[in-house]
């Protein structure tokens, strides 16, 4: 032995053939030695690798490829706890008995979505490899999972199904009970065996279905070759199956004494193997869980029962004994009698007899026991796997398209060697073989050939093939399974023969070895696993499993119905000879390979230590053996050398696309092969390229999200700076118009001063230098004057003085000469002459005095103006005084009425139509910013201002493109200036008579307002005083003719009276605005300045300029000049009052104003008199002999009456005693007419008629009575002739007693009742109505413009209920039409030319007299000229007059009333062979029939066809409704009708006509669908039409013969696509379809509807996507088109939705609402409304509802919804509606008798109760902490001391009194309310009052809130706070009470006696493994998946006990992997 260093590892010869591994070690003497791995020294063979030292976690890396490196690996490990080891992706799994620390929910989460090889190995990383590649490759995988018995095989199938139902992530009833089905198969086909446990003694295939999401949905399992012999029989060390022993331990005595059952020992077929314990195992524990699993997997109590009674039957019969007997010479046994025979009858529920003579029928009645044992036990394991099947296994529906993927897991009885082997043995070594060669073929031939055939380079590997083994057993012909199989069917065939046969034809191989001679009953097969010896005795019998005919017999007349269930199949008519098991077992196992030959299979290589079931041992010999049979050797071999993982080249693309450019796809790395299609890879180079995939798709991920974050946080600034601006924006317009007053006026005055300014120092520079010129000129000519004038008067001076001195010269010769003479007499002296002076000079000053006091009176007068009233009438001075109202003789024709006259009705002013209306606030504020400065400043010409000015204007104020208005713009300013006083009026004089003085009202005022040459008149004749109402009537004049004119008008008023300081002038510019306010109203464009003006009027006339400028807006311009009545009006600001004369008599005043029209007065006076049918009367007015209709539309009343007086004016009357009339009387009826309907009606119309005849008005001739009568009885009436006498000679109160007198006499009294005085006025109606239709017409005058040919083109056009007439001026009849024949009616209206005004000169109308009856229209000068064109099937009439406009609303309106009351149409295309439609060809006449379902909006109709005499459903576009009411004859009408309308209606397409456009709109259900991709496939096509013929009715285009709700209809246009994307681009090209060229209003408006509901639903494909966008864009008038298109690009970013749409969101869309709004409550019973979108999720609207009501934090939050069976949560990631619509629906399913409409609540409450802090949120603490943790108190969950109850009690009492002391006194009754109550009684009411009135006072200063956050602190301090809490009955635990109550709070899961209230157990989240609810179970697994404990309990709370574990132990974990995520990045 070479020399090795201390501690080197070396190999050693065992002497077995496989070295043994060795250590170099020192030993105590300090010599070197080799101690091997079991601790005995050896010598050293060979060094050892270094791999083999501590062994490698994958074999393929071994650097020791040998048997030994191998065995020694697993030693290694297995010694470590490593008890799993890779071979590639093989794994092999050493058994460690023993329970390890490796299967928590930890290491759970540990391998989910790892890749094979990145972890450790486990058996948990080979399902979810299992997993990833399903998802992955959507491909079935499977696990084949082999070994020896007791290898652990079943062990790891659990393993594995654990884990998937955990990987799901569902938690769902389904994966529970595919777990809890384990428990069940085990008790029944598990048993201990001398080398396990708990050996399966059968074999199962699970297949586990999982949906598209990777959820587990359901599993069925297969059971091969149960070991029926057991039960009867075991070997030594062995027990019966698990089954019986759990139920003799488990069962209550009671249960037990039912069946007579004792102890197992007690019974022979439990005591054979001389074992009936088994160490290890619980018998009572599993008994337990046997029972819970069979409530979980749905056995019912029942069922339970059954199957013990049937187990105690077989144990019974076990114990039944045999004594044996001989009778002719023949050898047999008798059954003794015992209480056991008996049982087992009783239990099996036959009689005792029967069952005796089924046992004595037999030779040998010990061998029909066991057979009958068997057949009873092994038809019930089958029962009870297809009853588990029954409960997990949901097969998909035959038309549905989902495919299941599965995978599947093989636990089957491993390969077995005893010392004795029989027939069992053998078949399951052949099932063996099988899966040895499944494992061979895909490991190393498939692979293999696949290298060849991809031309892959590879060095082929020899490997032990098992082929001819199973050539031998079962494939060659005249195998030795087939011999078996073949002897068996003879009756005489034996053991023995059965071996000649084999012999001989397989004596001769290897592989059969032959017993030594003939007598030797063992025979031995080489298998893989090597050589078993079988014992051929009993082979034929047992292969036969026959079953005695009386057996059958037996359980047929059994009363036991599970018994016969089990028995079925054998019990069933007709049943053949049972097959062989031979046959059934090798049926069922071809089966089985070959679904695993159809999935993706991975293997897992059990490999059994040793056969003492002892941990820690490692038997190498035992290992190395199972190695070599396993092929693991050349596995490997294969393994590291081969390529086991293929992609084809475009998987390889598109799954790894995104390394393609790194080094991990360098082909040079040698990881990988090219094949000519595949890529090659082995193991650990794919999970690489996993990891780097990840890696990468992490990568780009983090660049997306940075990108979109990016795009989106960027969007949000740059709305947010949009927003931004925007609110500045408005802010700044805000604070500006705030302003706008201070500021803007203020700068204006600046700018303005400036300007004036400027002006004023140039214009005074100007008038300086001007005053200086003409200062000086004045200067120098007054100095020339002067100059002039002192020479002048120097001249005249000096003349003066000259003559003045010659005088004097003279004078003193004269006076010398007479001084002479007049001496004596004396002179004047000075006195006297002074005193003459001073007589001059006081005369002057009495002259001056006077002159100064009169100065100073006009001074006085000035500064004292005339008061307003005094004003008023100064202005109104024009006018006639006041009285004799409509004095004179009333009209020609109404004298009669004239005589009745009296004081007359008046109508209540509170219900006129027109009463004034208050401005908003809001209008008010509005109108701030409508000034007239404002408008000034904008639309003012040139330098004008918005101020009072004294000269004329240059030009107009307001820009005019017509000449003529320029010129009447300055000529109206001319006569405001004139009218205000603010120009004097001219000097002229002229003849007060004459026609146009002053002392004329001027009747022909406004003739020549509208004269041509007024228009064009110059300022000289202009030039004459005017009176103001001749002023006023110009004004007025010019602004009817001139539309825009009219701003003009006011503008000039307006800036008249701004800054006016005149209050005369002021005074008399406002009367001028109120009076043209009642005239003309002003554009929309300056309406706003014109009201914010008007506001701040004197006196009064704000309020009524306003109420003025209303009304005439509202009723439009008037024709004339105000009347006198209005000016008088005026004058006094009321309203006017006129008095209508009704025809019974009656007088009615009726207030009116200038805006009144005769709609409005009809109106009132309906009302009045309480007339309902009112169409058709009419206000006529009377004047003279003249007398017409005004109608009951938009005349004018004021018009009229002016007309009237002016009428009165021109022939030298006075205005104001103008003798007009107004009545109230019928113009006109309606083709509907009906005299019953309103008794009013018809008294007024009979009364009419009666003053009709009397006065003449109305001409008939005479008929006799029997011709009335007869007339009478066909709908006519009124015997005129009589009626003539009467009324003629005024004795019309007699006519009523004569006309029954004389009806009596005549023989005619039948016709009326005594008193029947109704229906005689009835009568006389109808016959007016019927007989004088011309009388009862409306009359307009047109000029035909174009047409068919008449006798004149200027006629009268009459119409009434019986068609339109047109009469020529002799009342002739020029042509005569029925409204059948009118087919449609076009209004032309057309301005006539700006300045180019008719001239009308008004005749009036001709009276009644002379008319008969006819009132023709008057040309009205404010309408504009319009023409109507009749469109007619005699041609179409183009007609041009006044009132075209109302002769065309007149058809209309009898048109339309009588195709709305028209029961007969007109087909207009032959319908189509549809069964639900109606059969008619085109032309024909279809009478039309009322039905709630059809409506002509929806564009559907019942109809009758007159010719088949069959209805149903028309389309309405098929059918032309005749506007009659009777029914037109078919030889004439419809024909006629047909033919004339085929030229006016658009042509209908038919069936030859061409292809059918898909694309538009269609009324047909589909055949195909739209799209091409979806008709190959029948199930797409057959839901898409589906889908088609149901948005037909959604939208009205086909009729429904039984109604369904708006949600029926789109749950089954949209359900199939919301589950089917294939589906989603055909119901959007539907819609669309259906929404292209469609004329149907409500079609359209549907179609909308769907396509919003779509578009907000999911998105369309991107084939679609882009035309689907186009669609809408081009549609954005639409209303939902705009939030279409936004709907449809946030439905591209988000999930589309799983559920169709909710109802509230169906019927928020049909009530035209965009936004969807909710009610959401709250735990404190407030609620509040939360706007939620189709795509908001839970999530979102729980932080919308936090932000909202201001909470802290959002987390722990949840939504709730509370329908009346259930409250649960909603999973905040799935859509709102989408839950809503789920929750909403279970519980619609959930009711019986179908679905019915539910009602449900939503509520938002906390949920999870982590990082609650009393006080730390107060919002949260009152709304929500507070009302869910009272109610939890007070049911007394909590464990509270006394002293805490008094301190909560006291704190509950002062919230529940609100504080008030003064209750304290009626504290007890208020215990029930403030105590827990279990805990009110105790203590006594005194008691509880003292020391809780005492706790009070100690809070004396507390509010209610600091009450609720003080109860919150107290109960904050239990271990209970925050915890949910149920009640449920438990069955898993004894030492448990049934009753306890779970709580769950944040620490976990605690189990608490329920009246005690102590805590039983506490279980973290951690430690529970797995939960679920389903049903009325929930389940729990705590601790490991492999040992840990169950819990199962029964409550209908399971699911919220469910959903709340499930929160928050997700909760937990996402803080986890946050701390995992920061902590990673810290480092």
């Amino acid at each position: 032995m070479s020399p090795r260093p201390q501690g080197d590892y070396v190999w050693l010869d065992s002497g077995t053939g496989v070295p043994i591994g060795a250590r170099v070690k020192e030993s105590e003497k300090g010599k070197l030695q080799l101690v091997d791995d079991e601790g005995k020294e050896q010598a050293a063979l060979r060094p050892m690798h270094p791999t083999s030292v501590e062994g490698v976690e994958d074999m393929i890396r071994l650097g020791d490829l040998t048997e030994a490196g191998l065995l020694r690996n697993l030693l290694v490990r297995h010694k470590e706890g490593s008890i799993y080891t890779y071979t590639g992706s093989i794994l092999v799994a050493v058994n460690p008995y023993k329970v390890l620390p490796i299967y928590t929910a930890e290491q759970v989460h540990m391998y989910t979505d790892r890749r094979l090889g990145e972890l450790p190995p486990h058996v948990f990383a080979i399902a979810d490899s299992c997993f990833f590649n399903m998802r992955r490759s959507q491909k079935n995988q499977c696990c084949v999972i082999s070994g020896e018995s007791g290898a652990g095989k079943t062990e790891s199938a659990k393993l594995m199904l654990q884990y998937l139902a955990a990987v799901s992530g569902q938690r769902s009833w389904i994966e529970q009970q595919i777990l809890e089905a384990n428990p069940i198969l085990e008790a029944f086909g598990n048993a201990k065996t001398i080398r396990n446990d708990n050996s399966s003694r059968f074999g199962k295939y699970i297949d586990i279905n999982f949906n598209t999401q990777g959820a587990i949905e359901g599993a069925r399992i297969e059971q091969y070759l149960l070991e029926k012999s057991r039960v009867c029989r075991q070997a030594p060390e062995e027990r019966n199956y698990h089954i019986f022993y759990y139920m003799l331990v488990g069962m209550t005595p009671q249960q037990k004494t039912k069946l007579s059952l004792g102890n197992a020992s007690d019974y022979n077929y439990l005591t054979m193997g001389k074992c009936t314990t088994c160490e290890g195992r619980d018998d009572i524990t599993e008994y337990t869980h046997f029972l819970s699993a069979l409530k979980i997997l749905m056995f019912s109590d029942s069922d339970s029962w059954e199957i013990s009674r049937l187990l105690a039957a077989i144990l019974h019969l076990g114990n039944v004994k045999f004594e044996g007997t001989s009778a002719d010479n023949l050898e047999g046994c008798d059954i003794i009698e015992s209480t056991h025979f008996n049982m087992a009858a009783k239990l099996m529920e036959v009689r005792v007899p029967e069952l005796m003579l089924v046992f004595s029928s037999v030779p040998f009645p010990s061998c029909c026991r066991p057979r009958s044992a068997q057949a009873i036990y092994g038809r019930l394991f089958i029962w009870v796997v297809d009853k588990i099947n029954s409960a997990v296994f949901k097969p998909l529906p035959e038309d549905s398209e989902e495919v299941h993927q599965c995978i599947g897991l093989l636990d089957i009885f491993g390969f077995e060697n005893f010392v004795k082997n029989s027939f069992e043995q053998l078949c399951i070594n052949f099932a063996n073989e099988q899966l040895q060669q499944f494992f061979v073929r895909h490991v190393f031939k498939l692979e293999q050939e696949e290298y060849s055939r991809e031309g892959v380079v590879w060095t082929h590997i020899e490997y032990n093939d098992n082929q001819r083994t199973l050539d031998v057993l079962a494939s060659k012909p005249l195998n030795i399974l087939a011999l078996i199989d073949e002897e068996s069917s003879f009756p005489k065939g034996t053991d023995r023969t059965m071996m000649q046969k084999v012999n001989k034809q397989h004596g001769k191989g290897d592989i059969y070895m032959a017993p030594k001679n003939d007598h030797e009953k063992q025979f031995g097969i080489r298998h893989f696993a090597g050589v078993v010896f079988y014992d051929s005795q009993g082979f034929l019998e047992k292969n036969r499993d026959a079953l005695s005919a009386d057996v059958i017999e037996l359980v047929e007349t059994s009363t036991n119905q599970l018994l016969k269930q089990a028995f079925k199949t054998d019990l069933a008519p007709g049943t053949k000879r049972s097959p062989t098991l031979i046959g059934q077992f090798r049926k069922s196992l071809e089966a089985l390979m070959k679904a695993l030959a159809a999935c993706q299979p991975y293997f897992i290589r059990c490999i059994k230590p040793n056969d003492l079931k002892q941990p820690e041992f490692f038997d190498r010999d035992l290992c190395m053996r199972q190695l070599r049979y396993s092929g693991m050797m050349e596995t490997i071999k294969i393994r590291k050398a081969g390529f086991p993982i293929r992609y084809s080249f475009q998987e390889f693309l598109e799954r790894f696309r995104v390394l393609l450019n790194t080094a991990t796809c360098d082909p040079k790395t040698g990881h990988w092969r090219r094949g000519r299609s595949k890529i090659f890879l082995k193991d650990f180079h794919d999970t690489m390229l996993e990891l780097e995939r990840m890696k990468k798709l992490n990568e780009k991920a983090l660049v997306i999200q940075r990108v979109l974050r990016g795009l989106k946080y960027r969007s949000q600034f740059l709305r947010k700076k949009a927003a931004a601006l925007m609110i500045q924006k408005h802010w700044r317009g805000h604070q500006g118009r705030k302003i706008y007053r201070i500021g803007l006026t203020r700068l204006q005055a600046r700018v303005r001063s400036r300007q004036m300014q400027h002006k004023y120092q140039k214009k005074r520079e100007a008038a300086t230098v001007l005053q200086a010129r003409v200062r000086g000129i004045n200067a120098r000519k007054e100095w020339r004057r002067q100059k002039a004038a002192v020479v002048l008067l120097q001249a005249y001076t000096r003349g003066a003085l000259a003559r003045r001195a010659v005088r004097k010269m003279k004078t003193d010769v004269r006076w010398s000469r007479r001084r002479l003479l007049l001496k004596p007499f004396g002179f004047l002296s000075a006195a006297e002459r002074r005193a003459e002076e001073l007589a001059s000079l006081e005369r002057q000053r009495r002259l001056n005095e006077a002159l100064r006091r009169q100065r100073e009176a006009d001074a006085k007068a000035q500064d004292n103006p005339l008061s307003d009233h005094e004003m008023v009438d100064y202005m109104f001075q024009f006018l006639p005084p006041a009285g004799g109202d409509q004095e004179g003789q009333g009209p020609d024709g109404f004298k009669d009425l004239e005589q009745r006259r009296m004081v007359p009705e008046t109508v209540d002013l509170d219900e006129l139509p027109m009463e004034e209306q208050e401005l908003s606030s809001d209008e008010e504020d509005d109108l701030d910013e409508y000034s007239f400065s404002k408008f000034a400043s904008m639309s003012f010409q040139g330098a004008a201002t918005a101020t009072h000015v004294r000269h004329r204007l240059a030009q107009p104020l307001i820009h005019h493109e017509d000449e003529g208005d320029v010129q009447a713009s300055l000529t109206v300013w001319w006569i405001i200036l004139r009218f205000m006083g603010d120009l004097p009026e001219p000097k002229q004089r002229v003849n007060p008579l004459a026609p146009g003085g002053a002392g004329s009202r001027g009747a022909n005022a406004l003739s020549v307002a509208l004269s041509n040459e007024m228009m064009a008149v110059d300022s000289t004749s202009l030039e004459r005083p005017m009176t103001a109402l001749e002023k006023l009537h110009i004004i007025v004049g010019y602004a009817i003719v001139r539309r825009d004119l009219r701003d003009e008008i006011y503008c000039q008023i307006c800036k008249q009276l701004e800054g006016n300081n005149n209050k005369n002038s002021y005074y008399r510019g406002w009367i001028l605005l109120s009076l043209c306010l009642g005239i003309f109203p002003p554009t929309e464009k300056f309406i706003k300045y014109l009201q914010s003006f008007i506001r701040s009027g004197p006196g009064g006339y704000g309020p009524y300029c306003v109420e003025r400028l209303k009304r005439t807006a509202s009723n439009g311009v008037r024709g004339e000049p105000p009347s006198w009545l209005e000016l008088q009006a005026t004058k006094t600001k009321k309203r006017m009052t006129v008095t209508l004369t009704l025809m019974d008599g009656r007088t009615i005043s009726v207030p009116v104003d200038s805006a009144s029209t005769s709609g409005e007065i009809c109106q009132m006076l309906s009302q009045k008199v309480q007339l309902k049918d009112s169409f058709g009367f009419s206000v006529y007015v009377a004047l003279y002999e003249k007398v017409w209709a005004l109608g009951s539309g938009r005349e004018h009343v004021m018009d009229a009456i002016s007309q009237c007086e002016q009428e009165v004016r021109r022939k030298g009357g006075q205005e104001q005693h103008a003798p007009w009339r107004l009545y109230f009387r019928k113009e006109v009826f309606a083709p509907w007419h009906n005299c019953k309907d309103d008794a009013v009606s018809t008294e007024l119309i009979y009364r009419q008629v009666i003053r009709g005849l009397k006065f003449g008005e109305y001409q008939c001739r005479k008929v006799s009575a029997s011709v009335w009568a007869a007339q009478r009885d066909q709908g006519s009436c009124v015997h005129v002739c009589v009626v003539l006498v009467f009324i003629k000679s005024g004795q019309e109160t007699r006519f009523h007693g004569f006309m029954c007198s004389y009806l009596c006499s005549s023989g005619l009294q039948g016709l009326y009742k005594a008193g029947d005085e109704n229906a005689m006025k009835t009568d006389v109606v109808e016959y007016a109505r019927k007989n004088w239709p011309m009388f009862f017409s409306r009359f307009f005058e047109v000029v035909k413009v174009s047409g068919p040919a008449l006798a004149k083109s200027r006629f009268i056009v009459a119409i009434n209920w019986t068609g339109i007439t047109f009469l020529d001026e002799r009342e002739r009849r020029l042509v005569e039409l029925s409204y059948p024949e009118v087919t449609g009616v076009n209004t032309v209206r057309w301005e006539e030319p700006q300045g180019v005004v008719s001239t009308v000169r008004w005749e009036g109308p001709k009276s009644l007299n002379t008319s008969g009856g006819r009132s023709p229209s008057v040309w009205d000068p404010k309408s504009s000229a319009q023409s109507v064109c009749l469109l007619t099937l005699r041609g179409d009439f183009t007609l041009s007059g006044a009132m075209t406009e109302d002769l065309a609303a007149l058809v209309l309106v009898f048109l339309a009333g009588l195709r709305e009351r028209s029961q007969y149409g007109v087909a207009l295309k032959d319908a189509s062979n549809d069964a639900t439609l109606l059969s008619f060809k085109k032309g024909e006449l279809l009478e039309l029939l009322k039905d709630k379902e059809f409506s002509l909006e929806r564009g559907w109709l019942k109809a009758r066809n007159d010719r088949t005499g069959k209805s149903g459903a028309v389309p309405a576009e098929a059918l032309l409704i005749l506007p009659t009411l009777s029914k037109p004859t078919n030889q004439v009408m419809v024909p006629h009708l047909y033919l004339s309308y085929q030229n006016h209606l658009p042509t209908v397409m038919s069936k030859n006509a061409g292809p059918e456009r898909l694309w538009v709109h269609s009324r047909e259900p589909l055949r195909l669908p739209l799209l091409r991709r979806l008709a190959n496939n029948a199930d797409h096509s057959t839901k898409a039409c589906l889908a088609f013929t149901y948005i037909l009715p959604y939208m009205g285009d086909y009729p429904t013969k039984q109604s369904q709700s708006s949600l029926e209809l789109t749950d089954q246009i949209f359900g199939a696509a919301t589950q089917n994307e294939a589906l989603r681009d055909e119901i959007y090209c539907q819609i669309m379809k259906q929404m292209t060229s469609n004329n149907n209003r409500f079609s359209l408006e549907q179609g909308w509807q769907l396509l919003w509901l779509c578009c907000g639903l999911f998105p369309p494909g991107p084939q679609l996507s882009k035309h689907a966008q186009r669609f809408l864009e081009s549609r954005e008038r639409q209303p939902l088109a705009a939030d279409c298109l936004k709907r449809l690009q946030s439905s591209r970013r988000t999930d589309p939705r799983k559920l169709p749409p909710h109802q509230v969101e169906v019927e928020a869309i049909q009530q035209n609402s965009i936004q969807i709004f909710h009610k959401i409550h709250f735990p404190n019973d407030t609620e509040d409304v939360m706007e939620v979108a189709t795509s908001t999720r839970v999530r979102d609207l729980v932080q919308s509802i936090s932000e909202k009501l201001g909470l802290i934090s959002a987390d722990g939050f949840s939504v709730f919804v509370k329908t009346p069976d259930t409250v649960l949560s909603l999973n905040e990631a799935d859509y709102f509606f989408d839950s809503l619509r789920q929750i909403t629906d279970w519980s619609k399913n959930a009711k019986l008798g179908g679905p019915v409409s539910v009602s449900y609540m939503v509520f938002f409450m906390r949920k999870l109760w982590y990082n609650v802090i009393p006080g730390r949120d107060l919002e949260a603490d009152l709304i929500f902490h507070y009302p869910q943790e009272l109610p939890k108190y007070m049911r007394g969950y909590h464990v509270v001391t006394k002293e805490e109850m008094v301190h909560i009690g006291a704190l509950l009492f002062r919230i529940k009194t609100g504080g008030d002391s003064k209750q304290l006194a009626v504290l007890p009754k208020l215990l029930k309310e403030i105590l827990p109550a279990d805990q009110i009684k105790a203590f006594s009411e005194n008691e509880w009052k003292k020391t809780i009135s005492a706790a009070y006072n100690k809070q004396a200063e507390m509010t209610s809130e600091e009450a609720m956050l003080e109860f919150l602190k107290a109960v904050y301090r239990w271990q209970t706070f925050g915890a949910a809490f149920f009640d449920v009955k438990q069955t898993s635990d004894r030492t448990f009470p049934d009753i306890v109550r779970i709580a769950i709070s944040k620490t976990g899961v605690a189990i608490i006696h329920p009246k005690t209230k102590e805590v039983l157990a506490t279980h973290a989240f951690n430690r529970i493994a797995s939960w679920c609810s389903g049903s009325t179970y929930f389940h729990m697994t705590l601790g490991s998946l492999v040992q840990g404990s169950k819990f199962l309990c029964e409550t209908s709370l399971g699911y919220k006990m469910d959903d709340l574990i499930g929160s928050y132990v997700n909760m937990y974990l996402r803080e986890q992997k946050a701390g995992q995520r920061q902590q990673r990045f810290n480092m």
